[in-house]
């Protein structure tokens, strides 16, 4: 999973603005009113070469009783709980003050890796004004000015030592990694419960009980799975504990270390907004995804029911129609064996590997079926298409000119490569190239 450095701080000290500087964008709202950022916000970052996250926290206000501000404390307590390094922003301009010393109080209690970094120092070298924050028993601190993009490097090293060490999962290729994913109470931990016959996890019926991703390795005859429950995800405008909010950032690290993704929707509530971003960030990464509407079992049914689920699923994730759907009951065991043949499939699908030779006679019949369209009388050619890699199926084509290429042909040679070799279940992924030159992935 990669490392997670939580931004902390009172409210107005620049923290937001440095969270922007290193996500290389412009999420959290910058404002002078202390307290403007209310809720956590994530994003990736990188500092030579290694990726990690990164968490934008409302300001603690140690001693308040102001309600929002209380959250905003307990939001940030949450962070500082999940981060493997926590820095720590004061402001140079301000000085020290009383609720700099109760932040740090609260930090200390974390055990975590903690640098303290002090903000809005436009004049780097006027270090004596740095020499009051030694007072605070936090090490050395580190001057920045985020609004001038200064420092910003030897933070990010200092941030970086305290990284845990790069390592892969103790687990062959031969293991089936999935994850588990979805709104709180859908029965994540219910499902892996069934499939493995045993109750492993602790199943509850309140909502929010897996408060983090669960390893479960399991040998099922010959196949070998993990299995990553994460923390429920739910909509933020019925999240009435800050702790579900910071269950994305847990459920995108589970999605990263998967190979395949499945979505538990609850089949008496339907697909909601959060479950489309989630998943697309599945599809974003190249994982293969099932679709699985649980509690199918409670749902009245006829004739059509199904069938206008599927629609609804069809029109909410019509950015990947090759998702496996599929209907189930954790509680019964309905159609949890189909599951789990489904895993199975999806996951001999992701390591499939097409021979250049059968690939190519696919992809020639494809063009004489339908030419690429032509662009101001130049057409675009295919030469030759090769397989790249796997998890998810990557392909070469080398073609005469990339600027010809248009995304709605490539899109057609998707189709012509599903419809001979299948990849149910799975992104596909293409690169377009030309001679003498490294393509892009279109």
């Amino acid at each position: 999973m990669k490392p997670i450095v939580a931004i902390v701080g009172r409210p107005n000290v620049g923290k937001s603005t440095l969270f922007n500087r290193l996500a290389g964008d412009r999420i959290s709202i910058v404002d002078d009113t202390p307290g403007v950022t209310r809720d956590r916000i994530y994003a990736e970052s990188e500092w030579l070469g290694r990726n990690f996250m990164i968490i934008d926290t409302g300001g603690i206000e140690p001693k308040s009783d102001d309600i929002i501000l209380k959250q905003m404390r307990r939001q940030a307590e949450i962070a500082i709980d999940t981060a493997d390094v926590i820095m720590f922003v004061v402001d140079v301009k301000q000085g020290i003050v009383d609720s700099d010393y109760e932040v740090a109080k609260i930090l200390r209690k974390s055990r975590k890796p903690i640098i303290l970094v002090v903000n809005k120092m436009d004049d780097m070298s006027d270090r004596a004004s740095l020499y009051e924050f030694f007072n605070m028993g936090l090490g050395e601190p580190v001057p920045i000015s985020a609004g001038q993009k200064l420092g910003l490097g030897d933070m990010l090293e200092k941030v970086a030592e305290h990284f845990p060490k790069e390592t892969e999962d103790d687990f062959d290729e031969e293991v089936m990694k999935v994850a588990i994913v979805g709104k709180p109470n859908v029965g994540k931990s219910s499902l892996i419960n069934k499939i493995l016959k045993e109750d492993r996890l602790i199943v509850s019926d309140i909502a929010g009980t897996t408060r983090d991703a669960i390893d479960t390795y399991a040998k099922i005859g010959e196949d070998k799975f993990l299995f990553i429950d994460t923390a429920g995800i739910r909509r933020k405008s019925k999240v009435t504990e800050a702790i579900e909010r910071y269950s994305v950032v847990r459920a995108i690290s589970a999605i990263e270390r998967a190979d395949i993704v499945v979505l538990i929707i609850d089949a008496t509530e339907g697909v909601s907004e959060q479950d489309t971003k989630i998943i697309g960030m599945a599809h974003d990464r190249g994982k293969g995804i099932i679709i699985a509407v649980n509690k199918w079992d409670a749902v009245e049914k006829n004739d059509k029911t199904m069938n206008k689920f599927l629609k609804e699923i069809d029109r909410e994730f019509g950015f990947m129609p090759y998702s496996k759907k599929i209907f189930i009951s954790a509680l019964t065991g309905q159609r949890v064996n189909k599951l789990f043949e489904t895993i199975k499939e999806i996951h001999a699908n992701q390591i499939k590997r097409i021979t250049t030779g059968m690939l190519n006679e696919v992809i020639v019949e494809a063009v004489a079926m339908n030419e690429p369209p032509t662009d101001k009388g130049k057409r675009m050619k295919i030469y030759y298409a090769t397989q790249a890699t796997i998890k998810p199926p990557t392909f070469i084509l080398f073609v005469n000119n990339k600027e010809l290429v248009h995304f709605s042909y490539v899109r057609y040679i998707e189709n012509k490569v599903r419809e001979a070799f299948g990849f149910d279940g799975t992104p596909v992924h293409f690169i377009i190239r030309q001679k003498g030159e490294k393509g892009e992935k279109e």
